[in-house]
């Protein structure tokens, strides 16, 4: 292995693309400089936590087909631990599936393998995915890379901690309440929340509850826009999926052009506590905003109904799907589980047609903001990196909370409306990690939303710094 061929993992996703097409590197070369990145790297920060040994990867690149002209050319993909990869361990953060190997594969890994892309590894979650901060019994803590000390965020904390790392240049992640987008935003990368059905996923016992979606987490917006045409496609077992659009993100994103647009923005909607760093950020980026040339209004729409919304539909949801575990040794399960399944024993018929109505006035009543704005730009946490000894946040301003997930609720609140949101980091905090927002647009807007984020990115540098050493150390190609 040459030098250039050992520092692949520098570079971008769209650059790796380029040479394979020019026939400059091999899938092999690709493959290997990322392991050995992983191999370096992950025992510091405890990102991947499933990865492919010799003999799979020989058997990754030898079944590969490179006589199609895929999307992905045959790039590896690290894959949330809570999608099922075909024989590959699969936990779900959880010690009840700690010897789980999946018989098949899920849709999503699916549809990321028939568009080219090898799946090398698992990435770490909370048990269930559940909660904001990446630990579990199984595998342990997820540290972020720019400052070990801090969260990397979650549920998709392991898929955006390796990404910053240049452990893979796509991950995939999930999002319920901010799952994909805060992560995203701590680690210094993008995510992506998708409109319900654009990304097709399952199979579930429940597959059409949407609150829930799966979505492409990349270093930058343009490497994201190349994940998403790899995870997009209509697929019949899941009931909600939708044939979406028929061009390619990426090439439509390459041709963008510049356009001025109206823009909402909140630091909190009016109900929601915010730390003082977060508010300032806010107040710097929608400066750069409107320097760019875009009208911003303290406008935004009507989430006071939103936690009781959230809160009622997730309890239901945790109730539906995970009741079951309530019969088995319950010191295997984090407490935080354990009160998100019994919370839903107090729901009645009349508290879930109110969550329903709930939501859709915040469906309604988002659907006139967008009537007049193009977007709403709204931190994606209220926090920033928070300390990774503490399991979630318990005190904002001078707001305490007595849940898990009540901290979380400036990104849920978006999760109700069915828009597509991205994460993005626009500053760093006092303990030098990243942090920053997430840009919210119409259902279906996908392109114009990563088009958007395309140009804030370009002026703000941290993408260009991806990806880093441990503790904030710059790599330059």
């Amino acid at each position: 292995m040459n030098i250039e061929t050992k520092n692949l993992w520098k570079k971008n996703a769209s650059e790796i693309l380029a040479l394979i097409d020019k026939k400059e590197i091999l899938i092999e070369e690709v493959l290997e400089s990322s392991l050995n990145r992983i191999k370096e790297i992950n025992p510091d920060i405890n990102a991947v936590v499933t990865l492919i040994n010799d003999d799979e990867k020989k058997r990754l690149i030898n079944n590969f087909d490179n006589s199609t002209d895929s999307i992905l050319k045959g790039m590896p993909v690290l894959i949330k631990d809570m999608n099922d990869v075909k024989d590959m361990r699969t936990t779900y953060g959880s010690k009840f599936y700690a010897d789980h190997f999946p018989k098949k594969s899920d849709i999503v890994v699916q549809t990321i393998e028939k568009n080219g892309g090898l799946i090398i590894g698992k990435t770490n979650i909370p048990e269930f995915a559940a909660g904001s901060h990446t630990y579990n019994s199984v595998f342990g803590l997820t540290k972020n890379p720019w400052n070990t000390s801090l969260s990397a965020g979650g549920s998709s904390g392991g898929a955006a901690a390796s990404l910053a790392t240049g452990m893979s240049w796509f991950a995939s992640g999930s999002d319920l309440g901010g799952s994909l987008r805060n992560p995203a935003s701590w680690c210094g990368v993008v995510g992506l929340r998708p409109t319900s059905g654009l990304i097709p996923h399952g199979p579930s016992n429940f597959p059409f509850f949407n609150l829930s979606v799966d979505g492409p987490m990349a270093r930058n917006v343009e490497d994201l826009s190349i994940f998403l045409d790899a995870m997009v496609g209509h697929n019949k077992n899941d009931p909600l999926s939708s044939k979406g659009a028929s061009n390619s993100y990426f090439k439509n994103l390459l041709k963008r052009e510049e356009a001025k647009y109206l823009i909402g923005f909140t630091d909190d909607f009016g109900i929601f506590p915010c730390d003082k760093e977060v508010r300032s950020m806010m107040h710097n980026t929608m400066k750069l905003v409107q320097n760019l040339g875009h009208e911003i209004s303290n406008t935004y729409p009507d989430m006071s109904k939103s936690e009781y919304c959230f809160q009622t539909l997730r309890a239901y949801m945790f109730y539906c799907t995970y009741k079951s575990l309530l019969k088995k040794d319950k010191s295997l399960i984090k407490e935080e589980v354990i009160w998100n399944i019994n919370r839903a024993k107090a729901i009645t018929i009349d508290d879930l047609r109110e969550a329903e109505k709930a939501r859709a006035d915040i469906y309604n009543d988002t659907m006139k903001f967008f009537d007049k704005f193009d977007f709403l730009i709204v931190p994606s946490s209220v926090v920033p990196p928070f300390n990774s000894q503490n399991k979630w946040v318990k005190k904002v301003e001078d707001t305490t909370f007595d849940n898990y997930v009540s901290w979380l609720m400036i990104a849920a609140s978006i999760s109700l409306t069915n828009c597509p949101s991205i994460a993005l980091a626009t500053s760093f905090s006092k303990d030098n990690a990243p942090f920053g927002i997430q840009i919210v647009a119409p259902p279906h807007e996908e392109q114009k939303l990563i088009n958007f984020a395309k140009s804030l990115e370009e002026n703000i540098n941290i993408s260009d710094m991806v990806p880093i050493n441990i503790n904030n150390e710059n790599i330059r190609v």
